[in-house]
């Protein structure tokens, strides 16, 4: 995730950063730039199509839809951002009930029998953040279980930490009254799990994605057919202008829609792991 300073304008708009759309988008640009620049040759210059050519009127189908397509990029980037929101709310939960649930453990447990969960507590971030990327590097889990690396590995540590908590339960560390306390946080985990994967693995509908970027490149493709009389090879400017603007939306909107990745604009799972680790390790070490 990228951290800046929302002030700076100047930064933001003459700086072209490695996340910037324009990069991905420049050769379908300059590809556009060229396309309009031969419709407005073909019209004003090889056929000298005349202002009363009904040619002309294809404008007006723009200013009806241009609304349209507004509201669908609307609807699209708002959708993607509260699936990134909710998806950052998750990993705020997670941090939070990670804490609790080590303040819970120090209050009850004593300093040996927290030791298992000073190591499990940051694995099951660390676990679950791999398990979101499908990444196959857990160099970062501690190993201290032997887990299994080609099954569910948030699964594994959080049912250790139950099997932990009964076996304390049955030694008479932990009461029943203590036992209950203690669940609500455990079960959290595999909740805030659950929740992740839902944003995960339900992407935007197909048809619908699919429908925005040809209704995009339609709307594109034909605005220089009516606006040339108007504009003349001005076009060429507006069209991209205009497709840098739509497309754009449409681009964030994917990149941001799955927010567990490891994109520019994904949520910071690295620092969140880190940041458990260490204060989990401040209240049980």
């Amino acid at each position: 995730m990228i951290n800046y300073n929302p002030k700076e304008w100047f930064t933001f708009i003459f700086q072209i950063h490695k996340a910037d759309t324009f990069r991905k988008l420049l050769p379908l640009m300059l590809a556009v730039s060229v396309y309009a620049g031969l419709v407005a040759y073909l019209e004003l210059e090889y056929w000298q199509l005349s202002e009363s050519s009904h040619v002309k009127n294809l404008s007006l189908m723009h200013s009806m839809l241009g609304f349209v397509i507004s509201l669908l990029l609307v609807f699209r980037t708002n959708t993607a951002y509260d699936r990134w929101w909710e998806g950052r709310k998750q990993w705020g939960a997670l941090t939070n009930n990670s804490r609790n649930f080590a303040i819970k453990l120090k209050a009850f447990l004593a300093a040996d029998d927290r030791k298992f969960f000073n190591n499990m507590i940051p694995n099951y971030a660390f676990a679950l953040k791999s398990h979101l990327r499908e990444n196959e590097d857990y160099h970062e889990i501690n190993p201290e279980l032997d887990l299994h690396k080609e099954k569910h590995l948030p699964n594994q540590i959080a049912h250790a930490m139950y099997d932990k908590l009964f076996k304390l339960h049955q030694e008479q560390k932990l009461s029943a009254e203590q036992l209950l306390i203690l669940n609500s946080e455990a079960m959290s985990f595999t909740d805030i799990c659950g929740a992740c994967e839902r944003i995960k693995n339900t992407p935007i509908p197909f048809s619908y994605s699919v429908f925005i970027k040809k209704f995009i490149f339609f709307f594109v493709m034909t605005l220089p057919f009516g606006w040339v009389f108007s504009l003349g090879y001005y076009i060429i400017p507006v069209v991209v202008f205009i497709l840098y603007a739509f497309a754009s939306l449409e681009l964030i909107a994917e990149e941001i829609e799955n927010p567990f990745g490891t994109d520019a604009n994904d949520l910071p799972l690295d620092a969140i792991c880190i940041n458990i680790k260490k204060h989990v390790g401040e209240i049980l070490g």
